[in-house]
């Protein structure tokens, strides 16, 4: 079971790296961290509404899915599972 509790962690981690990027690709919604990287500049060039909405659906459900392997691993160690 060592095996798995491996590969959950590495998913785990790449899954943090993806939110990460997918939170810090959001635009910005006033002054803010966004601004600091150039995400001012951009406002008037204006981001189409799909995308927009697709980035907050990916940025939901790869949240989801580290939320419930968190909450996993955290059961299985609990419980002497792995």
């Amino acid at each position: 079971m060592t095996a798995v509790k491996i590969a959950l962690e590495i998913v785990v981690v790449l899954l943090s790296c993806l939110l990460t990027l997918l939170i810090l690709m959001h635009k910005g919604k006033g002054g803010g961290l966004s601004d600091m990287f150039g995400g001012g500049l951009t406002q008037n060039a204006g981001t189409s509404g799909v995308a927009e909405k697709n980035l907050n659906r990916w940025t939901v459900i790869i949240a989801l899915l580290w939320v419930a392997i968190i909450i996993a691993l955290g059961l299985l160690s609990k419980f002497g599972l792995i």
